[in-house]
């Protein structure tokens, strides 16, 4: 699977990369070194910078769902101008530096988390979006995974469905999320979240879940993860993360984005719009905060 057809180049290509082959890859980490230059490239000229034929590089454009190098040129050089409109207009860009000052690093998190949802809101595909949310809000029971920073996110999906008046439970020990994945049952669904793609404790409860016929959504910001191979639905977000910034600031923003989303879409599945449910569980809140 790959991002959604209005996913940015780059966005595609951050997904992609630790599945490509070697010479794809190299290509890929030509272009994400510097987009702008490499928008710029004939296909010759990216094959020789590459050290591969120009079969490869049309093979490469079209492995991350473009018609050929054209059509993967043409979005990249888009991409590029956007870019450069970005920096003309002072935005802040590029990874943190440890020699950059406290407002340079500051600047440059707000841009980064900025665009980690700007991007995400583009690579979202709004059709498996709408099946998503069909079915939780018709499954006798949701169940969320997801470990670290991908658990917080598990926990607000949680918070939010069951503000629905949906029953939606959150894991993040491995064994209690095993346990509940063995029990449920055809109708039920099953949410797995990681960045990733690769945390072992959240594939193996989605695959479990599947396994006895629950419905197995993934959230990654990695579509061709393991994660994502066993999903009948996918999510993907959109996110880079800074090398110094260890809490996963951006990759979280993502997926906070996806999970609001999936908040409004099953809340327009049901009859009241979720209103009742919501109305009711504010009054139980407010009433013990007095």
């Amino acid at each position: 699977m790959i991002a959604g057809t209005g996913a940015a180049v780059t966005v595609r290509l951050r997904g992609r990369l630790g599945d490509l082959q070697p010479k794809l890859r190299r290509i890929a980490e030509i272009v994400l070194q510097d987009p702008s230059a490499a928008s710029g490239l004939s296909i010759g000229a990216l094959a020789a910078e590459a050290g591969c034929s120009e079969a490869t590089v049309v093979r490469f454009a079209t492995e991350l769902g473009y018609s050929g190098y054209r059509e993967f040129r043409r979005n990249l050089l888009h991409e590029a101008a956007i870019a450069d409109e970005r920096t003309s207009r002072g935005e802040l860009q590029g990874d943190i530096d440890p020699d950059d000052d406290l407002a340079t690093v500051v600047g440059k998190i707000a841009v980064s988390d900025a665009r980690a949802v700007e991007d995400t809101a583009q690579a979202l595909d709004i059709a498996t979006l709408a099946e998503v949310a069909h079915r939780i809000s018709a499954a006798p029971r949701i169940a969320v995974f997801g470990i670290g920073a991908s658990g917080l996110a598990a926990q607000d999906l949680q918070q939010k469905l069951m503000r629905l008046g949906l029953s939606c439970s959150a894991h993040q020990d491995v064994h209690e999320a095993l346990i509940v994945a063995s029990l449920l049952t055809p109708g039920c669904v099953t949410i797995g979240i990681s960045n990733t793609g690769q945390t072992a404790e959240v594939i193996e409860s989605l695959r479990l879940g599947a396994e006895v016929g629950a419905t197995a959504v993934a959230i990654t910001n990695a579509p061709s993860s393991p994660l994502a191979q066993y999903a009948d639905h996918l999510l993907v977000t959109a996110a880079q993360e800074s090398l110094l910034r260890s809490g996963a600031t951006a990759s979280r923003i993502a997926q906070l984005t996806v999970i609001d989303c999936i908040l409004v879409a099953v809340a327009r599945c049901l009859p009241d719009l979720g209103r009742t449910a919501l109305e009711t569980t504010r009054a139980a809140v407010e009433r013990r905060s007095r």
